[in-house]
């Protein structure tokens, strides 16, 4: 079928327009994916840092909103604004509740779920792969960082999630009252083979400057956090090598190949 003409009002027709918008946290979750997508461009709008460019034909606009629920919220109506994305992804990393997943695995949320017991199901067949990493099932949105084993594994319990972030849930729920299609795709950066160390809060649940300050002020306060440190950072990195390979294949099912044509949507 051949693509419909496009006009003006035709969002597919507009430069800003993106195939795939993808929420993250942190610059470090997608640093990897970006370093895969052609022409990309970094530009501030507010609080937010937006990069945008294109993975075979597909134009994808990412927005780095910051840790938390709120960020998240501003962050994903901020990309819907600019953008106007067919498809929005929560992506970045999340920590395992069940012993099942280890780090570098992804997790491919059916259902996300809040602290409060709010739960939003969306209507979503993915294979899952056990033995290639790859999971499909409910994910757990926190207001903080899990930091022990034992509290995953007492929030397992209680909610029946594998895994546990800081944002999916927000985003999830502006993509519900905003009529868009959504995916939640998480990386495992700690399983339940070890706590995170302490400095994990201040690292991950700030940005900018202050993350810096926390960092400085660990190694003051307990030098041999530094080892810590370079774990967690490894840790990181592993999760963000994840995503990357596991996004680009499927950004090509999301969108049909001939999106660069533009093509109508699929039904």
């Amino acid at each position: 079928m051949s693509a419909p003409k496009q006009t003006p009002s035709d969002p597919r027709s507009d430069a800003a327009h993106a195939d795939v918008g993808i929420v993250c946290a942190l610059p470090i979750e997608l640093a990897g994916f970006l370093n895969r997508c052609e022409h990309v461009r970094r530009y501030t709008g507010g609080p937010f840092v937006f990069r945008g460019g294109r993975l075979n034909g597909v134009r994808v606009a990412i927005v780095e909103t910051g840790p938390g629920l709120s960020l998240a919220e501003r962050g994903t109506l901020a990309l819907l604004d600019a953008h106007s994305p067919d498809w929005v992804i929560s992506a970045g990393f999340s920590g395992a509740l069940v012993p099942e997943l280890q780090r570098g695995d992804i997790v491919v949320a059916d259902r996300v779920r809040d602290w409060q017991a709010r739960e939003l199901a969306f209507d979503l067949t993915y294979p899952a792969e056990p033995e290639r990493g790859i999971h499909c099932g409910r994910l757990l949105t926190m207001d903080r960082i899990v930091r022990t084993i034992e509290e995953k594994q007492r929030l397992a319990g209680e909610t029946g999630c594998l895994a546990v972030d800081m944002e999916s849930f927000a985003v999830a729920d502006v993509c519900r009252r905003q009529g868009r299609r959504f995916l939640a795709i998480r990386s495992i950066s700690d399983d339940l083979t070890e706590d995170l160390p302490p400095e994990a809060i201040a690292i991950f649940a700030t940005r900018g400057v202050r993350r810096l300050g926390a960092v400085a002020g660990s190694l003051w306060k307990r030098p041999r956090s530094a080892s810590d440190l370079w774990r967690l950072r490894e840790h990181a990195q592993g999760a963000a090598d994840s995503l990357a390979a596991f996004l680009p294949p499927l950004l090509m099912q999301l969108v049909p190949e001939s999106a660069a044509a533009p093509a109508p949507k699929p039904r």
